[in-house]
């Protein structure tokens, strides 16, 4: 191995996140190296059997309950850019909503690739992203509901080589663009009712385990840390997230107008850089909510 490839995976193994540098560990540890033989089982995983029994600490999840579901391809077109897509069967009100949605690819190399936490302003509990996968695996959803309650979705997918792919655009143009975000809302939203949004960040996400082409080494691993949301002022979304997530990561989420305010966003990466960006959404964009679809 060349002297870049283990300053590379130095760095993974040793970032700053210690349930991400434990997950890492695990799947070697676990698995012995190789999952290749693992199936669709939804609970045969090694992998999934210590996050349910380390992050959930054993507790009961009712899977299949369609309180949430999960859409994936069975078969992906490119393992370094997987669609993911997380919707909650129920509206967020004050009586009832999902708090928090960890997205888990057991086979990944950091399992843990997304946690998610919602407030009750953003209408509805989805989430759509686009993720890499490593080996054939189960994708999970597990949501948990302010009454202390989990369940999850589950999908098995067939994708190999996502984390380790190389970029699919020139690297030094994407460090060149690093940190470039745009906010977009749909078209005249509904006042009160849930409408969507969608976040996107220029940023190459390395995982530190992808050979550059050009030089033969490996990028050190610089992906997005976290992603906080906030719509008036008031926190909308957080998320916790890894290189699992894809290249110019995207995520497309929900909020629910008010008389206008602006929607802001804010992005750090393992590197410590931030990047910010906001639009403002006039009252007069609104439609009224006897308009709404």
């Amino acid at each position: 191995m060349t002297p870049a490839y283990n300053e590379s995976m130095q760095i993974v193994r040793h970032r700053s996140d210690a349930l991400s540098r434990w997950f890492f560990a695990l799947v070697l540890a676990v698995t012995g190296g190789d999952v290749h033989g693992q199936d669709g089982d939804v609970s045969g995983s090694p992998i999934w059997q210590k996050v349910h029994a380390d992050v959930f600490a054993g507790a009961p999840i009712d899977v299949g309950d369609d309180v949430v579901s999960l859409e994936a391809p069975v078969r992906a077109q490119d393992a370094a850019i997987v669609p993911i897509a997380i919707h909650a069967s129920f509206p967020q009100t004050s009586d009832h909503y999902i708090t928090k949605m960890w997205l888990i690819i057991d086979n990944n190399p950091s399992p843990m690739a997304a946690v998610f936490e919602f407030s009750k302003e953003s209408g509805r509990a989805d989430i759509e992203t686009r993720v890499r996968v490593e080996q054939y695996t189960n994708v999970r959803a597990v949501a948990l509901t302010n009454d202390g309650e989990l369940h999850m979705a589950v999908r098995y997918v067939k994708a190999s080589g996502g984390c380790s792919a190389p970029a699919s655009k020139d690297a030094e143009a994407a460090r060149a663009s690093i940190g470039k975000m745009r906010l977009r809302v749909e078209p005249s939203p509904s006042h009160g009712q849930p409408a969507l949004a969608q976040l996107m960040i220029n940023h190459p996400n390395d995982s530190g385990l992808a050979m550059d082409q050009l030089t033969r080494y490996y990028a050190p691993a610089h992906f997005v840390r976290t992603v906080d949301v906030r719509y008036g002022g008031k926190p909308l979304l957080h998320a916790d997230v890894d290189f699992s997530i894809s290249e110019n990561p995207n995520f497309r989420f929900n909020f629910t107008p008010g008389q206008g305010d602006e929607l802001e966003a804010r992005v750090v990466d393992n590197q410590d850089l931030e990047f910010a960006t906001r639009i403002k959404l006039g009252a007069d964009a609104l439609r009224p909510a006897s308009a709404s679809r």
